[in-house]
This record gives C-alpha cells, structure tokens and sequence, in this order.
C-alpha cells in the first residue's frame, strides 16, 4: 500500500513537472493568438497561430515540408557525428598527454566563443553550397562543447582507477573502453545536449544565408514571396524540432545514466 501511494506521489510530481513545462509555451501560444485576432499588428507581419497550424498539413502533403527537414537534419547529424569524433579524441588526448593540451587549450579558448557562423564565407568558397560547407560548420560550431566534456571527463578517472586497471593487465584500449569512457560518459551526455541546440541552429542558419535547400533555405524562399504564414511555420518547426530532440535526450539520459543518476 506504501508503495502505491509513493508510486502515486511520483506520477503526479512527474505530470506537475511536464505542466510547469508547457506553461510559458500555452501563455506565448495564448498571447500570440489574441493580439493577432484584435489586429494589434497587421496579419502580413504576425499571423494568428491558429493559421499557422492549419498550414504545417499542407505544407507536409505538398511536399514543402518533409523532405527540407529532413535535409536539415541530415546536414545536422552529420556534422555532429564528426564534431563527436574529433572532439571526444582530442579531449581524451588533451586529458592524458601535456603537451597535446599545451597545443590545443589555447585553440579551444580562443574557438569556444568565437562567432563560428563567420567562416560561412570561407566554407562557401572552398567547399559550395551544398552539403559539404554545411556539414563541415555544423562540426566545427559543435566540436568545442565535446572536447571539454570529454577533456573533463577523463580528468574525472582517479589514478588509482588507471593503476588499478593495469595492474589487471589491461591494454590501452581496453582501458579506454571500460574504464575511461564509462567513467567520462555523463560529463559527454552533457556535451551532447549543448553540442544538439548549436548543430541545429547553425545548420538552420548557413541555410539561410547560403541556400542550398534545407528548412533554413525555405523559409527565406517563403520569406522573398512575402508568404507571412508560412515563414512562421517553419519557424515553428525548427523550434519544435529542437524541443523533441532535447525532450528525447533527457529521457535517453535518464535510462543510459541510471546508475549515475541513481
């Protein structure tokens, strides 16, 4: 009987939680919709939400909707995989080797803060339009948040941990597998949830500026056309993208990280 009413206790904290969430969301969603209808700004510049909604449908049945996204999202993915990569290995080697973060902290320091979204130009010149430029940003804006996670935590393994392990006889790679990477994996869920948001937006806003296709490319196509709505749907897209991509995340977390969390 306990346990049913602390199970109880739970579920409601938990739906009290995701309400308080959606809260500030239902007062914007609210506000945007009345000041629309009473035409306090004209409808070619704000939209009511309640058309903007009806038009995401028509957007998906006509094809102008998926296939950008997904695009977007490709580009997104790819450019974080490889930010992953190459972030994670130089925190890992900045962790364990003075002289590789000697080199690369200065770099970091000076990167981590810069405007990224600058290079676009340079990226342009040397690599197109098309997919490639984009991916490659997409990297470089997103590979900072891995090398400090990463960097912080493999600082994170005690020595006793390391001299342990190879006591065992364990090689190099076996100890980077079992002891190090588990040890740095929830200072990297965090880089991931920071590195998600800037893949996204950088890839959103290269297509913007750049063309080349994608939800970005879009919207500024609709934006030209003076098709008020149906800027403001993909806008509504790319934020709901990124909501259901950090809900997702915490929830993974949650369930990868139990014995940490717990």
């Amino acid at each position: 009987m306990t346990e049913q009413v602390n199970q109880d206790e739970l579920t409601l904290r938990r739906l009290g939680r995701e309400v308080g969430a959606l809260y500030p969301l239902a007062l914007v969603a609210i506000a945007w919709e009345v000041t629309a209808r009473l035409g306090v700004i004209r409808g070619i510049f704000l939209p009511r939400l309640s058309t903007v909604i009806e038009l995401i449908p028509k957007l998906v049945v006509e094809g102008q909707l998926i296939q950008p996204l997904f695009v977007s999202l490709f580009r997104a993915a790819a450019g974080l995989l490889l930010a992953l990569f190459v972030g994670v290995t130089l925190g890992f080697m900045m962790a364990r080797n003075r002289v590789v973060r000697f080199l690369i902290e200065p770099l970091v320091s000076f990167g981590f803060s810069s405007p990224k979204i600058a290079f676009l130009p340079i990226f342009i010149l040397w690599f197109g339009i098309d997919h490639v430029s984009k991916i490659l940003l997409v990297a470089l804006t997103s590979v900072f948040p891995f090398i400090v996670s990463a960097y912080e935590g493999a600082r994170n393994v005690t020595v006793n941990q390391l001299w342990a392990a190879r006591a065992m006889g364990t090689s190099n790679i076996a100890l980077l597998q079992r002891v190090v990477l588990p040890a740095s994996l929830p200072s990297l869920m965090s880089g991931l949830r920071i590195a998600v948001p800037y893949a996204l937006m950088t890839a959103f806003t290269a297509e913007m500026i750049a063309g080349g296709g994608g939800l970005g490319g879009a919207l500024v196509l609709a934006q030209r056309y003076f098709e008020t709505p149906t800027v403001f749907a993909y806008i509504l897209i790319m934020l709901g993208t990124g909501y259901v991509l950090d809900i997702a995340f915490i929830w993974a977390r949650r369930h990868v990280l139990r014995w940490h969390e717990g």
